[in-house]
């Protein structure tokens, strides 16, 4: 795979709320949006926005660009908070001092368990590990109608969830394939379900191989 191809963070949050999904946008670059996405990209808008920050021994860095060589992965952390300290690693760009590091993800709504995010904020926490040789155990989710955060210890399984997502990206990305999925009450949510169709698609797979067995009945007839 070239060096181009690296897939976007964000897949990983989008592969684990729906393989399908994920696929006709890294693919075929569909995207519709609704009010829900409308909402978040206005929210976000502030945070997207390069900056770096200081107040006592906390400098927080916003709009961070991090790559992952290993599972081919690059994108933005939407803020990193830095706290000083013997035990963390070097940032060249503010001194050389000795930071612990700490990823936060800003999400539009009230707070709420998602897993898929959990998946993402960990990613951008490993591409971190990576690119500094450091080790992070745990980051947060910003809710922004909530003003709340909720903390995200890293463990075993979410880092094994990020390594098996980023894998199967690559293999799609590589295949140019977009999985097919069942029809669920997610779907109704989904911004691109007018691309998708998936009850459409699926009483079309129903029709072509009920089409295919009529003609192979009728070749042995």
């Amino acid at each position: 795979m070239e060096d181009d191809n690296y897939i976007p963070l964000s897949y990983i949050s989008q592969y684990n709320y729906c393989r399908r999904r994920a696929g006709l946008l890294m693919l075929e670059q569909q995207w519709s949006d609704s009010a829900d996405t409308v909402k978040g990209s206005l929210e976000h808008k502030n945070v997207h926005t390069a900056s770096i920050t200081s107040r006592n021994s906390m400098i927080t860095i916003t709009d961070m660009s991090v790559v992952s060589r290993k599972m081919h992965l690059m994108g933005k952390c939407d803020a990193v908070e830095a706290l000083l300290s013997e035990n963390g690693t070097a940032f060249p760009w503010i001194g050389g001092k000795k930071y612990e590091l700490y990823p936060i993800e800003y999400k539009h709504g009230s707070i709420r368990m998602e897993p898929e995010y959990e998946y993402q904020l960990c990613a951008q926490a490993m591409c971190m590990e990576e690119m500094f040789g450091c080790s992070i155990s745990s980051g947060a989710i910003f809710f922004i109608s909530s003003h709340r955060n909720q903390e995200v210890r890293f463990t075993k399984a979410h880092r094994e969830a990020v390594e098996k997502t980023a894998a199967e990206l690559s293999q799609m990305l590589e295949h140019k394939v977009i999985p097919k999925v069942d029809y669920s009450p997610k779907c109704l949510k989904c911004s691109l379900k007018e691309i998708c169709m998936p009850k459409v698609s699926d009483s079309v797979s129903d029709y072509l191989k009920r089409i295919t067995q009529e003609n192979e009945k009728g070749d042995t007839d």
